[in-house]
């Protein structure tokens, strides 16, 4: 199953690090990334295969939100179907 995770929020060391190694923990295949630093501003957005991922995309959520919540950043998850058809104009 694709996934589609956002992360945005103010720039410091380790977001990505931190991001990436919570998806590995949980066997979570990144397939890409896109990154983006503007006036102190931090963006990324990372296409994600959870087939193979240890927990639900339930749970997951619920963990990169942890996450976001210690690093003081927003991190989402999203299935790449309901993130495609909430971005189709």
């Amino acid at each position: 199953m694709n996934a589609i995770v956002t992360v945005v929020g103010q720039d410091k060391v380790g977001i990505i690090a931190a991001v990436c190694a919570l998806l590995a923990e949980n066997n979570v295949n990144i397939l890409d990334i896109s990154q983006t630093i503007l006036q102190g501003s931090f963006t990324m957005v990372m296409a994600v295969d959870a087939g193979a991922s240890k927990v639900s995309i339930g749970e997951l959520r619920e963990l990169l939100e942890q996450l976001g919540k210690k690093m003081e950043i927003s991190i989402r998850i999203q299935r790449e179907e309901i993130f495609d058809a909430m971005h189709r104009i």
